[in-house]
């Protein structure tokens, strides 16, 4: 199962790649010289395109084979059966075991995504706060 970002999240990155690329192009195309630095604005312009197909492909959070990751540079997996505890903080699933703690931000979830997240998570035999 893939828990979906939002699709204004996606549209966020998807936007604002699109308004530093055209910011590049116009000076590009207007500007008499470009300063070394001005190639900044295709890079951040990249960054986000880059983000943006990312979390289109990858997904949020995925569960399969008994494995909850949540995707990202530096994503973090946690075996479901060697969950203690799952709290609900200010809008995030806060998800511990006896070594690591894992954060579930539940703001930039699809709604539908997070009605099968919680359907998921409440199959778990664990302590709820």
């Amino acid at each position: 199962m893939k828990i979906q970002y939002k699709k204004r999240q996606l549209n966020f990155n998807l936007i604002f790649g699109i308004i530093w690329l055209t910011y590049f192009l116009v000076k590009l195309i207007f500007d008499e010289e470009i300063h070394w630095i001005d190639y900044g604005w295709i890079l951040i312009s990249l960054a986000y395109f880059g983000i943006y197909f990312y979390q289109k492909k990858y997904k949020y959070v995925s569960i399969e084979n008994g494995i909850l990751t949540v995707n990202g540079p530096f994503g973090k997996k946690l075996n479901l059966n060697e969950i203690k505890q799952i709290k609900k903080f200010a809008g995030d699933y806060i998800i511990k075991t006896d070594n690591k703690e894992l954060t579930i931000n539940t703001q930039i979830i699809e709604p539908n995504s997070l009605a099968e997240l919680n359907a998921e998570l409440e199959k778990l035999n664990v302590e709820w706060n």
